[in-house]
């Protein structure tokens, strides 16, 4: 195969998870086709099966890329060596940046799903959330150590509840669109962690 042919297969790949996405994250996973995926981009559904063989595989692929994405993204937050707290604002601008394009959090519109998903996938979307919830571990730890934070309890299970009420408030904002209900929700949380450093 070509350099050429090799990339335009990249494309068009690439092009189809960013459609299906979109799907998801708007409908969810049972609330879209292969066929709904063609129409849009204008090619037939075989086009599709070559590069994903069947709806399974492209949710899969859909999971670990958006997986990937968000792990690049807090990994962009940690090197910009914040305090906690502010490494928590940055995790819930995430949460905003995706509901400004009316849509969900992919993996949380597929734990909505989860009894339905195919096994493999399931099991990615499981994975999203324990790396999520050890990242924001981690962080609470920090802000323990710092001083910038205070909870009682275990780090992780505080960083679940964070987690959580953010999947909640953006669930609740969705249907008006109305970020600023998120990013209300989003403040109150890291009020009740965040301590005056003296």
């Amino acid at each position: 195969m070509t350099a050429s042919r090799a990339r335009r297969g990249s494309d068009t790949a690439t092009r189809i998870l960013d459609v299906a996405q979109r799907l998801v994250q708007q409908r969810g996973f049972n609330g879209f086709s292969y066929a709904d995926v063609a129409q849009e981009l204008g090619v037939t559904t075989a086009s599709l099966h070559y590069h994903f063989a069947g709806k399974a595989e492209l949710g899969e692929a859909l999971v670990t890329r958006y997986a990937t994405r968000f792990a690049e993204s807090l990994a962009a937050i940690d090197a910009r060596g914040l305090a906690a707290p502010a490494k928590l604002k940055g995790y819930a601008d995430l949460y905003a940046d995706v509901l400004r394009d009316q849509r969900m959090c992919l993996c949380g519109m597929l734990a909505a799903e989860y009894q339905t998903l195919p096994g493999r996938m399931g099991h990615e979307v499981l994975r999203f959330f324990e790396d999520n919830e050890s990242w924001l571990a981690e962080v609470l730890e920090q802000g323990l150590r710092e001083g910038s934070l205070a909870f009682e309890g275990p780090a992780q299970e505080v960083a679940r509840t964070f987690m959580g009420g953010l999947q909640g408030a953006m669930l609740l904002a969705r249907p008006s669109g109305d970020l600023d209900r998120l990013r209300a929700a989003s403040r109150g949380l890291l009020t009740g962690l965040t301590t005056t450093v003296t």
